[in-house]
C-alpha cells in the first residue's frame, strides 16, 4: 500500500476512493478495519466518526492509522467533507492533531476544495459555487450546521495547534513556492485552491508529507507521486431490481427527490412515524418490491420540519432511529433480491452499508463527480453525499450501474 486514507464517513470514503482509482491506483474501500492484510495501492478505511464524541473519533482514527501503516502506507490522508462538516466542538481539528502527533509530523496542509463539485477555498474561506459556505444551505444541516465560512477560525476552535494559511498566489506559483512557505514550527495550514491545477500543485508539494487533511480533491495530484497514470476503473454492469434510499436533507438532495418523484413511485418516512413505530423495515420492503420500477423511499424533509422534530424528540434520538430503520431496510431488500441501490446522505449511507454487513467495496466508474459505482458481492451501490449530483442523479445512477466499462 502506498496511500492510506481515514475517512470520517462512508460517502466521503467512496468519493476519495474514486479519485485515487481514477488516478491509476488499485483502490479498495473498507468498512472499518479489515481483519487481515490487503494487496492494494490505496486503501480507504471508512469510519462513522464525523459526529461522534471527540475521544471516540480520535481513538478510532488512530487504530485505522496504525493498520494502514502496517499495510505499508507511506502517506496518510484524513478525509473530511468538502463542506468541512463539523461543529465548533470538532472533530476535524482534534483528529488531525492526534494523527499529526502520532506520525511525528510538524505541519499539516488542510484543503477541502473540490472544484468539480463547486467547492473552492479562497482567502481561507470556503465557497460552494458562488456563495460562501454559510449561505449555501449548509447552515441548516441537522447535525453539523456550518455557519462560519472562514476555515481558519473553524479549525482554530478545534485544535491547540497554530492555524495558518497558504494564500492563492503562493499556490499558483507552484509546488516549490508551497514548500518554501511551510513554516518551521508546527502548524495546520488552510490551503487556498480554486482549480484542479491548484490541487495538482498541492499534490506535487505533498510528495513525502506524512499527513494531509482534506476533501477528495486533495488526492487529485497524489497518484502521480507514486508513478501511477490515470485510468477508468473496470466495471461489469449489474442489472436487476433497484431502489433509491434518501436520508439527506440538503438542498441538492431535496431537488433530486422532487425530480425523481415525477417519474417513479415514492414513499416518505416522517420523523413522527418513525418515533411512533408506524413504519417497519418489513412493511417498507413490501411496498418497494410491489413497484414496477425502481422506487424512492426517503426521509429528506425541509430544514424547518427537521428542526421542529429535533426539538420535540431530540436530535440524536431521531437520527439513531432513522438510521436503524434504513439499516434494517437495506438488509431486508438485499435478501429479497434488490441488485441496485442508490443512497443519499452520509449517515444514511453508513447505516445502509452496516445493514448490508459489507466489509470491502470495490470501486467502479464515476456516476457523478465524487460518486463511484461500488460493488458489494452481486449488488451495485452508489453512496452519495447529500450535496453531490445533478437533479437527475437518481435516475442516471440507476441506469449507469447497468453499463459495463
Amino acid at each position: 500500500m502506498k496511500i492510506g486514507v481515514i475517512a470520517d464517513d462512508f460517502t466521503g470514503a467512496s468519493d476519495i476512493a474514486l479519485t485515487l482509482a481514477e488516478g491509476g491506483m488499485r483502490t479498495a474501500q473498507f468498512v472499518g478495519i479489515p481483519d487481515g492484510p490487503v494487496d492494494v495501492d490505496a486503501g480507504v478505511v471508512a469510519l462513522k466518526s464525523r459526529t461522534i464524541a471527540v475521544r471516540d473519533a480520535v481513538a478510532q482514527s488512530l487504530v485505522a492509522c496504525d493498520w494502514l501503516l502496517a499495510q505499508g502506507a507511506e502517506q496518510i490522508i484524513f478525509k473530511v467533507c468538502s463542506t468541512f462538516d463539523s461543529t465548533d466542538a470538532g472533530n476535524i481539528g482534534q483528529v488531525t492533531e492526534a494523527l499529526a502527533e502520532h506520525l511525528n509530523t510538524k505541519h499539516v496542509m488542510v484543503c477541502p476544495a473540490f472544484p468539480a463539485n463547486g467547492r473552492s477555498v479562497y482567502m481561507g474561506h470556503l465557497f460552494v459555487g458562488d456563495v460562501l459556505l454559510n449561505a449555501s444551505g449548509m447552515q441548516d444541516h441537522p447535525l453539523t450546521p456550518m455557519t462560519d465560512p472562514d476555515l481558519r477560525q473553524v479549525l482554530a476552535r478545534q485544535t491547540n495547534w497554530p492555524v495558518g494559511h497558504l494564500a492563492h498566489p503562493t499556490v499558483t506559483a507552484g509546488a516549490g513556492a508551497i514548500l518554501d512557505a511551510l513554516p518551521d514550527e508546527k502548524a495546520m495550514l488552510i490551503v487556498d485552491a480554486i482549480t484542479d491545477a491548484d490541487l495538482h500543485s498541492l499534490g506535487k508539494a505533498a510528495a513525502g508529507q506524512k499527513l494531509l487533511t482534506g476533501g477528495s480533491g486533495i488526492a487529485i495530484g497524489l497518484p502521480a507521486n507514486f508513478g501511477a497514470t490515470p485510468s477508468i476503473p473496470a466495471w461489469d454492469g449489474i442489472s436487476g431490481p433497484g431502489v433509491v434510499l434518501s436520508g439527506s436533507c440538503s438542498r441538492a438532495t431535496r431537488g433530486q427527490v422532487s425530480a425523481f418523484a415525477k417519474q417513479t413511485p415514492t414513499l416518505e418516512i416522517t420523523a413522527r412515524e418513525v418515533m411512533a413505530g408506524d413504519v417497519t423495515a418489513g412493511t417498507l420492503a413490501d411496498w418497494v418490491m410491489a413497484q414496477d420500477t425502481a422506487p424512492l423511499v426517503y426521509s429528506s424533509a425541509d430544514p424547518a420540519i427537521v428542526a421542529q422534530a429535533q426539538q420535540d424528540f431530540g436530535r440524536d434520538v431521531i437520527a439513531e432511529k432513522i438510521e436503524r430503520l434504513f439499516a434494517s431496510l437495506a438488509a431486508t431488500l438485499a435478501a429479497r433480491g434488490i441488485k441496485r441501490m442508490v443512497v443519499a446522505g452520509g449517515e444514511t449511507s453508513g447505516a445502509v452499508v452496516t445493514g448490508l454487513k459489507a466489509q470491502t467495496l470495490h470501486i467502479g466508474p464515476k456516476l457523478a463527480a465524487g460518486v463511484p459505482a461500488l460493488r458489494h458481492g452481486d449488488m451495485a451501490l452508489a453512496l452519495k453525499s447529500g450535496n453531490f449530483g445533478a437533479e437527475d442523479f437518481f435516475s442516471t445512477a440507476l441506469r449507469d450501474m447497468e453499463i459495463s466499462t
